[in-house]
C-alpha cells in the first residue's frame, strides 16, 4: 500500500542533512539479549540493513545505511547468521558483516520469511539437495498429517532458531517447525477465530501481510484492523507484498504494470484475503491479526522513519501520501549525494 514501493522518480529540492538523520536514530535500541540475523547470500545493505532493525539490533535501517555509506562501507557484507550482543555500535556490526563473523549453531528463521528464503538454508543446514526440501513443503501426505489446508506449508514453519542433529531429513525438519507453530497456537484462539467468523488459514494469511508491513511493533494491530476494514467495506486489499510474492521474486519497489500479475495472490485483482500466507508471521502479527485495533481506518502510507501515518478517506491519504513522498525523495537525495562524495 505504501506509494514508495511502486512508483515515483526523485525530484529533489531540499534535502534533511546527514547529521540530523544520523544524530536522530543512531541510538542502539534497548535489548536485553543476544540477537539473531540472518544475511542471505547475495543480499544487499538495505536487505541487511532491514533485518538488523527489525531484529532492534539498530534504532534506523534509513541511517544505518547513510552510514554505511558515509564510511565507505557498503559494499561487501557476507551472507550468513550473525549474532549480536546487546548494545552492539555500528562500527561493530560493520566489522562483523564485512568480516563474515558468523554464527553457525543451527539455522534462525526470520519472522517475514518465505519459502522462497526458508528452503535454500534449510536444504543448507541439512546438507542436502533444496529439492529435497521443496518436496517436503509440498507433500501432501505431510500436509494433511499437519493439518495444514494449503498447497504448501508456507506461513506455516515457525519463525525461530533451530539445531537439527546430523543426518535429520527434509520431512523432519519441517515436521518439527510446524509443530513449533502448533505450539505457539494458543487453544483460547480457536474461540477468537469464531468471533471473528474466520479460519486460522485466513488469520495466517492476514497476519503473514502485517508481518511484512509493519516496522513498528505498535503498528501492527492498527495494520491488521486496515486490511480488515477493507475487506469487510468490499474494497481490494492493494497489500503490495502479497504481489512481490505473486511475482515469485523479491523485488525492492513495484511499479504499475507488475499490479497486473495474474495470480489469486494478487490482491490488486481478487477481493479478500489470499488463499494463504505469503511468509512465516512471528506471534506477535499472529496476536495482531487474532485482536486487531478498534479504529475506523482504510488507508496507510509508510515514511521513512518506519512509522504509517494511517486515514480513513482517499482525500486524506492522497494527503498522507504527498507527505511521505516529500520525506522519502529527502532522504534519497540525501543517500544519491553521499554517493557522490
Amino acid at each position: 500500500m505504501s506509494w514508495n514501493k511502486r512508483c515515483g522518480q526523485p525530484a529533489i529540492r531540499r534535502a534533511v542533512t546527514i547529521v540530523g538523520l544520523l544524530g536522530a536514530s543512531a541510538c542502539t535500541p534497548d535489548r536485553t539479549g543476544d540477537a539473531r540475523v540472518i544475511v542471505p547470500r547475495g543480499a544487499s545493505l538495505r536487505v541487511a540493513a532491514e533485518s538488523l532493525a527489525k531484529a532492534r539490533v539498530i534504532g534506523s535501517s534509513t541511517a544505518f545505511r547513510l552510514y554505511a555509506m558515509l564510511k565507505r562501507r557498503d559494499r561487501g557484507i557476507m551472507a550468513g547468521t550473525y549474532v549480536f550482543k546487546p548494545g552492539a555500535g555500528w562500527d561493530r556490526v560493520l566489522d562483523d558483516l564485512e568480516g563474515g563473523k558468523t554464527s553457525d549453531h543451527g539455522i534462525t528463521i526470520p519472522e517475514g520469511w518465505s519459502l522462497l528464503q526458508i528452503v535454500p538454508q534449510l536444504a543448507r543446514v541439512l546438507r542436502v539437495p533444496p529439492d529435497s526440501v521443496e518436496a517436503a513443503v509440498r507433500d501432501t501426505a505431510l500436509l494433511h498429517e499437519l493439518n495444514v489446508p494449503t498447497a504448501t506449508l508456507e506461513g506455516y514453519l515457525f519463525p525461530d532458531t533451530y539445531v537439527f542433529p546430523e543426518g535429520t531429513t527434509s520431512r523432519a525438519a519441517v515436521r518439527v517447525m510446524v509443530s513449533r507453530f502448533l505450539q505457539v497456537w494458543q487453544p483460547e484462539w480457536d474461540v477468537q477465530l469464531q468471533k471473528l467468523a474466520m479460519t486460522r488459514n485466513d488469520v495466517m494469511a492476514l497476519a503473514a501481510i502485517v508481518e511484512k508491513e509493519a516496522r513498528k511493533p505498535e503498528e501492527r494491530p492498527v495494520i491488521a484492523a486496515v486490511y480488515m476494514n477493507r475487506v469487510r467495506k468490499g474494497m481490494l486489499l492493494q497489500a503490495d507484498p502479497t504481489v512481490q510474492f505473486a511475482m515469485g521474486r523479491h523485488v525492492t519497489r513495484l511499479f504499475y504494470r507488475d499490479l497486473e500479475v495474474e495470480s489469486p495472490y494478487n490482491t490488486y485483482k481478487h477481493a479478500g484475503l489470499p488463499p494463504g500466507p505469503i511468509a512465516s508471521p512471528g506471534k506477535p502479527s499472529i496476536v495482531a491479526a487474532l485482536f486487531p485495533a478498534d479504529v475506523p481506518y482504510t488507508f496507510f502510507v509508510a515514511h521513512p522513519d518506519g512509522h504509517h501515518e494511517f486515514t480513513n478517506s482517499f482525500a486524506a491519504h492522497g494527503t498522507a501520501v504527498r507527505g511521505a513522498r516529500r520525506e522519502w525523495d529527502s532522504v534519497a537525495a540525501v543517500a544519491g549525494q553521499t554517493k557522490m562524495r
